[in-house]
Formats: structure tokens, C-alpha cells, sequence
């Protein structure tokens, strides 16, 4: 049976989501999606092609069978309040965001019990996605088929502990960004000296897959695996930037870890 999705909030994770399920050819019957900025909702309709229709209320997701909520955590409780006391009993809501927990969320939709988080990952544009996914309590066994075999269109879709969730979105939700602009100018000092794109992608792709082999597979000390390569171009500035992963990341967190519950 096709799937009918909503979403609240029509930016990047609605675009990487429903991009993904649209390259994969995902059975998607109908999608609507509240979105108040004007300028996100039509780069959504513009990127994504299908059955996706713009509705004025969250409210008016009620009838699709998952419901993300694909907001900041500061519009959570706004969102859910407009679902709450609305939905269907087998539809469920799934949290894309970091920070509110499964019972925070259930308490705030009135105690409506099917509820999932998920932190996303940007590959899941292209079927090559890691998404973390909890489960409330007693989540029923049908949904929970209809909802992984949805998700692992994307990628995989591992199910992990509530408590780690946060530090996903710190490894796989936010990654990519410490690395892109790396890669990307990587390939434009390389392409620039005359190294064909297509090698430079085949190279590339094979060297992370073999230095992460490294990393896990070599049993080497972190010192001993460092001291490998001789040369290193960037080791002026490695202290700096292993500062920087430890002052911005820590700080992150501590503003998207749950708060505790009285």
C-alpha cells in the first residue's frame, strides 16, 4: 500500500527526505506539508516533483499516515499543539528534531502514543543515508514495518537507545558539514592543477573508505596510525582545529541535549 506523508515545515530535511524517496521511487500516493515561508515552500516544489500540495495548518496533516515534524526544537511544542486531540489512531508522528524526547512529545500531543524520533542524514538524497530511529514504547508492529521499510529507502535506518540520539545528530546529522567544504576545495585545487573529475572522484572515494579502514581495522594506536604519512601539509594548524571540533561541538550540545524531566 502507497504511503500518504506530512509534513510539518517544508525546508532542507523535507527536501533531502522527499528527494530521496523520489529518486528511489518510494510508492508516495500524496504529500502534504505546511511551510509559512513562501520562499522555502517553493524551492521544495521546485526541487521535489510529485503529488506535493501546500496547506496553511499543520492541522490539516491529520489525515496522512506519518506525520513528520520537520522544525527546530523551539517550534515543536507549537506544531504539536496543533495536532494534538486530532489525530487518527494509527497515524504516526515522527520527530526529525533534536532535543524533545518521545514522552515530551507524547504528553504534548495528549498522550497520543505513536510517536518515533529520527535524526536525519543529508545523504539520504541519494539512498545512501544513516538515520537513527527510536520507537516509543508499545509502538505497533504494523506501523513500525510500514515506517523502516520507508526509511530504509533512504539508507539504513538503525534503531539506537533515546539517550544517544543527540550525539547522532552531532556525528551523522551535522557531519557532513565538517567536511564538505574540505572535499570541495580539495577537488578544486586538484581539478585546477588537471586531474580529471572522474579520477578525482574514484580516488576519493577509495582513500575515505581506507582511511576509515585504518582508523578501525589496522589496530594501530591513534599516534601510530598519525605517524603513517610522513608528510603532513596541514599540521600547523591541527591543534587549532581539533580545538574548534571540541569548543563548537560541546557547545552545540549542550544546547540540543534534552532537558531532564521532573
Amino acid at each position: 500500500m502507497a504511503y500518504t506523508l506530512g509534513f510539518a515545515g517544508g525546508g532542507r530535511i523535507a527536501r533531502i527526505m522527499l528527494g530521496g524517496w523520489v529518486r528511489n521511487g518510494a510508492a508516495i500516493t500524496r504529500v502534504k506539508f505546511a511551510e509559512p515561508d513562501d520562499s522555502a515552500a517553493e524551492l521544495l516544489l521546485s526541487r521535489v516533483p510529485g503529488p506535493l500540495e501546500r496547506v496553511s495548518r499543520v492541522s490539516e496533516l491529520v489525515d496522512c499516515e506519518f506525520i513528520f515534524l520537520a522544525v527546530h526544537p523551539p517550534a515543536i511544542p507549537t506544531v504539536t499543539a496543533e495536532l494534538s486531540g486530532k489525530l487518527k489512531p494509527e497515524s504516526v508522528v515522527v520527530s526529525l528534531a533534536p532535543k524533545v524526547t518521545i514522552s515530551q512529545l507524547q504528553r504534548q500531543l495528549g498522550g497520543f502514543p505513536n510517536v518515533a524520533r529520527v535524526i536525519p542524514n543529508a545523504p539520504s538524497l541519494v539512498g545512501m543515508g544513516y538515520n537513527p530511529v527510536c520507537l516509543a514504547k508499545g509502538f505497533p508492529d504494523a506501523q513500525m514495518v510500514r515506517l523502516m521499510s520507508l526509511l530504509q529507502i533512504l539508507g539504513k535506518a538503525p534503531f539506537v537507545s533515546e539517550t544517544h540520539l543527540e550525539l547522532y545528530a552531532l556525528l551523522t546529522g551535522m557531519g557532513p558539514t565538517y567536511f564538505w567544504p574540505q572535499f570541495y576545495e580539495l577537488r578544486s585545487i586538484l581539478t585546477g592543477l588537471g586531474l580529471p573529475p572522474h579520477y578525482f572522484e574514484t580516488a576519493m572515494d577509495q582513500m575515505l573508505l581506507g582511511t576509515l579502514a585504518v582508523m578501525e581495522q589496522s589496530s594501530l594506536s591513534e599516534s601510530d596510525v598519525l605517524d603513517l604519512i610522513p608528510v603532513k601539509p596541514l599540521a600547523e594548524i591541527e591543534g587549532t582545529l581539533r580545538q574548534a571540533y571540541r569548543d563548537k561541538l560541546l557547545a552545540i550540545y549542550e544546547k540540543i541535549r534534552p532537558v531532564a524531566e521532573s
